[in-house]
């Protein structure tokens, strides 16, 4: 199950050109988790802003692909 869920999750969907994890989090889909990753911590306002404009662009790719789909 957790398999599936990470392919679908992971796969570039035909509509928006991403896929669900980047349309979400803006991030590529990882398998391990690096704890000791070392840099600076974005902002909280950043990321929001930056995660806005995601939704905001799939949400067009989304109306276009149903526009086309009609």
């Amino acid at each position: 199950m957790a398999l599936a869920k990470f392919a679908i999750n992971n796969k570039v969907q035909s509509a928006t050109k991403m896929s669900l994890f980047m349309a979400i989090y803006e991030r590529e889909l990882r398998i391990g988790v690096n704890i000791r990753r070392k840099g600076k911590m974005e902002k909280a306002t950043e990321f929001v802003e930056r995660i806005k404009k995601i939704q905001e662009e799939v949400g067009v790719a989304l109306k276009r692909a149903q526009k086309e789909m009609k």
